[in-house]
Parts: structure tokens; sequence; C-alpha cells
């Protein structure tokens, strides 16, 4: 397991997707795999940054698991932010033009449909949200 603690700011995106790609660079990863975990990563950190923290900049703490067989990546973000779980926002109804869907939700739904496992849970007053994504 490796670790990566920034602050919840746009503009360390590029951090964690760096410490996301190293963690699966000596791996024979596919590409689409490797494409979707950077929408996965970039979802779920801007969603973090912002809105977790209203008051003040606070900390995520990003960290990558490997398995191999099959070759996955678990991710795991944690905060201590507003409380918030993803997996309870309704899927968007995709049958419905643009401009009648409601505002936000599609991207949390591309996440739960590019991984295998998607978890949350909040304890000791920190979001956990665990995802895992095959790599193969």
């Amino acid at each position: 397991m490796q670790e990566l603690v920034v602050e919840a700011r746009l503009e360390n995106l590029d951090k964690v997707n760096d410490f996301v790609n190293r963690a699966i660079s000596e791996f024979d990863c596919s590409k689409k795999s490797v494409m979707q975990l950077g929408v996965i990563v970039e979802e779920i950190f801007v969603n973090i940054a912002s809105y977790s923290y209203p008051e003040y900049v606070g900390e995520v703490t990003v960290r990558t698991e490997i398995q191999k067989d099959p070759l996955a990546v678990t991710l795991l973000f944690i905060d201590s932010g507003v409380k918030y779980n993803p997996l309870e926002k309704e899927d968007p109804n995709l049958e419905l033009s643009v401009d009648e869907r409601q505002i936000g939700g599609l991207g949390i739904y591309l996440v739960k449909n590019m991984v295998e496992k998607i978890s949350y849970d909040y304890i000791d007053e920190k979001n956990i949200l665990t995802l895992t994504k095959n790599l193969s």
C-alpha cells in the first residue's frame, strides 16, 4: 500500500494522478483501464476538493493497493470534510434530455460503471470511498 496526503485543492489533481500512475506503472495495464482510472481519479478528487471543505481547506488522503491476480488497483479516498455518501445519489435518467436532467450525479454514475467494486464508509468522522478497478 502506498499513500499520498495533499490539500483538497483543484491544483493538486496532477499530484494525485501522478501518484496513482506511479503505483500502476510497473504493471502491464490496458490503455483503456489507465484512461478510465484517470477519469475516476479526476471525478472523485475534484468532487472532494470542490465540496468537502466549504469553510476551509482540508486534506485528502489517497491510498493505492495493487492486487496481482487478477491485476487490479484499489483506491481509497479519505477526507474529514462534510459527511457525504456519493453512492446515495440517485443515478441520472439518461433517457431525459440534458435540459430535463437534474444537475449533478453523472460523474459518480460514470465512476460506478467503470469500477468493479465501490463502497463508502464514515468512520471516525472521515469519509472513506473505496474503489477497485481491474487493470487488465
